[in-house]
């Protein structure tokens, strides 16, 4: 007699979703188990991949056979001491084996120094995150999933005894379908494409955060939603982002300007605001980009350096914006060139200079140098030199959002947890989940939707397998 078919949607076409797809049809295979996958998308083909197919998809691991020393307590002391320990346990004891699966389908991965700072070193992907897009979208549909685009989903459907039964998406602008679903995956992203939701935690300077990439704007918080509507908890910190300093003049994605602790950071009215030495970039810059959008006037601010800059080697690196900066030989050039006051931007640069006492042969572009002030406010701890070399330089900054913190909270199998444990047959992966707090761990959010989806579809699977079809 034929077995009968079990059904399992995923949603989300993301590192996370696609990992849980291809791990479900290949765990579903394994098994010996008929199961019916579904992937529905919002975005169309050509853009589906969400924050994924647009992030250059750095990954926190020494090369692809071994994490990193103190992997977990690292993950511990950016969140405050909040992480859940087994979420990230589970996340260490995964990732080799989850990055050797993304190799096998085809992924070729290098390391390079992301930052001109030191920190933890980092893997990804060759040609980004597009390459996961395509290699893991190419291996789920050979594997047999179906690919649903332009398919937003809009709610989760129960039985009225509670058990999830499918997912409802929509056809066009009126129209509803269902797919039926004995599980399902949600991969949906966070919400920082939702303008109400941004606004809500965020305040009302939050619902014009430029967004970091194109595909950002389709993570709007659906499955976040949906899964609340069913009683789901919530975990993470509700009010944190993962913002970046990006250069507003270019239209590309991810335009990270990341040489400001090289030089100063002024405002509109060219006044110093922060220590641009306080630490390596990846310890900064979600502050930093944050202060600029919701603090500084205008909403943008201008990171000054001078022709040193160049001599620094590889400072192209830390530098993604295709657009030159704003030179002059004279401080009063580059003033009218930003529209900053020349006065204040000539007493500032003076200011800073006077202060910049400490041996310049000391720096070191690569690490915290204590190249530090003596004098001003703000201080600057490392990396201060005078600005005194010609020409002058300036890149306009503002805040760039790559993905909110707040979202469902999941335990270590990738299960959507309720009040009374967890939601049978809900699972969810990626930034749809809470887990950071504080500052994202730099380079762990592909990591972790590529780990966790690759669990979730595993786990779906499992879980059909245990139900009477």
């Amino acid at each position: 007699m034929a077995q009968d078919m079990r059904k399992l949607v995923i949603v989300g076409h993301g590192a996370a979703g696609l990992a849980a797809a291809l791990s479900a049809a290949e765990h579903a295979r394994a098994c010996g188990l008929r199961v019916d996958i579904r992937l529905l998308e919002k975005a169309p083909e050509h853009e589906a991949g969400g924050n994924t197919r647009f992030s250059p998809s750095n990954i926190r691991m020494e090369a692809p056979d071994r994490l990193g020393a103190g992997f977990e307590e690292d993950m511990q002391r950016a969140s405050g001491g909040q992480a859940d320990r087994a979420y990230f346990h589970a996340l260490a004891s995964n990732a080799v084996d989850t990055i050797g699966w993304l190799q096998a389908r085809g992924v070729a991965l290098a390391t390079q120094r992301y930052y001109l700072s030191a920190g933890p070193t980092r893997i990804h992907p060759v040609g980004g995150g597009a390459a996961i897009v395509e290699k893991l979208s190419h291996a789920a549909k050979a594997a047999g999933v179906r690919i649903i685009c332009e398919a937003p989903a809009t709610r989760l459907v129960r039985s009225e005894g509670g058990r999830i039964t499918g997912v409802e998406f929509a056809l066009g602008e009126s129209a509803t379908a269902i797919l039926d679903a004995g599980a399902v995956v949600l991969a949906t992203g966070g919400f920082q494409g939702n303008a109400a939701m941004m606004r809500e935690q965020f305040g009302s300077k939050a619902d014009d955060i430029r967004l970091i990439s194109p595909g950002t704007r389709f993570d709007t918080g659906d499955g976040i939603r949906m899964a609340l509507d069913l009683g789901a908890k919530v975990s993470g910190d509700w009010n944190g982002m993962h913002i970046e300093p990006i250069d507003p003049r270019c239209s590309g994605s991810a335009p990270v300007v990341l040489v400001y602790p090289y030089g100063i950071v002024v405002d509109q009215e060219g006044q110093r605001f922060f220590d641009e030495g306080k630490g390596l970039v990846h310890e900064t810059w979600e502050a930093f980009a944050r202060d600029i959008h919701f603090a500084r006037p205008n909403r943008i601010a201008y990171a000054i350096l001078d022709s040193r800059l160049f001599e620094i080697d590889g400072f192209e690196r830390a530098i993604r914006s295709d657009v030159r900066p704003y030179q002059s030989e004279m401080v009063e050039g580059l003033s009218g060139q930003i529209g900053i006051p020349a006065g204040n931007l000539r007493r500032t640069i003076d200011a800073f200079n006077a202060a910049a006492t400490g041996d310049a042969s000391r720096f070191d572009a690569a690490r915290c140098d204590g190249l530090a002030t003596d004098g001003p406010t703000p201080a600057k701890s490392n990396w201060a030199r005078p600005i005194a070399k010609p020409p002058y330089l300036a890149y306009p900054l503002v805040g760039g959002l790559a993905y909110t913190f707040g979202g469902l909270a999941t335990n270590e199998r990738a299960e959507v947890l309720a009040e009374g444990g967890p939601v049978p047959g809900l699972y969810a992966a990626g930034e749809t989940t809470g887990h950071f707090h504080g500052t994202a761990p730099n380079a762990v959010a592909v990591l972790r939707a590529l780990v966790f989806g690759r669990i979730a579809g595993r786990e779906a699977v499992g879980f059909l397998s245990r139900q009477n079809a």
